[in-house]
């Protein structure tokens, strides 16, 4: 389904308005408590993150405090997030590289934030739009995946892919709003197994909907 320019602007519109209180579902105080967030985020629900990360935020928030944590610590702090070895290990190998290479400030640049260990494109375009307010790019998660197939907005399968079929179709004074977007109507919605698709506000857009 090729769209016209008004109607990508109106499905924005419209999602915006089904979804007015569409916002970054991760808590976090400072630049590298999202940063740990993001990264624990994965294949994780952020409901989960937000459950955890009070009891390690109140004692460690900086990037000097997770560059100096004793890794088995910060496993069992991370443990109910799942996969907590790796991003653990991920965590602090990030920390470290902020403390000597950024003089312990998260860096504000794609280019630099994907030289961080565990930080990859969509965790580096979250970062960059709630931190840095900079939206070049689009977040391209399991709901912006699932949302762009069904819409035929792109049929690529890898999340770069699909980035680069998103932002030739979306003026760029709306790529903020759109992995927010994708996630809120994912989540109340379109979802993987049985998306409500008669109630779908952006159904006359959709290719699979009959």
């Amino acid at each position: 389904m090729n769209l016209k320019k008004h109607e990508i602007i109106d499905l924005v519109e419209t999602l915006k308005n089904t979804y007015p209180e569409a916002t970054c579902s991760l808590d976090f105080s400072t630049p590298f408590e999202l940063v740990v967030a993001v990264m624990l985020s994965a294949q994780c629900t952020d409901e989960r993150v937000n459950k955890t990360t009070p009891n390690i935020f109140c004692k460690y928030s900086t990037p000097k405090d997770f560059a100096e944590i004793d890794l088995s610590l910060l496993e069992d702090l991370i443990h109910p997030c799942g996969f907590y070895k790796n991003k653990a290990k991920n965590i602090k190998a990030c920390a470290q590289k902020i403390v000597t290479d950024f003089n312990g400030i998260v860096p504000q640049t794609m280019e630099e934030l994907i030289s961080l260990p565990g930080v990859g494109r969509k965790s580096a375009n979250v970062i960059l739009l709630e931190v840095f307010g900079i939206a070049d790019g689009i977040a391209v998660d399991t709901h912006a995946k699932r949302i762009s197939n069904r819409l035929g907005l792109s049929s690529k399968k890898d999340p770069q892919k699909i980035e680069k079929d998103l932002l030739k179709i979306f003026p760029k004074e709306y790529l903020k709003d759109i992995n927010h977007l994708f996630v809120w109507h994912g989540r109340n919605n379109c979802n993987a197994r049985k998306p409500l698709c008669d109630s779908c506000s952006i159904n006359k857009y959709c290719k699979t909907y009959k």
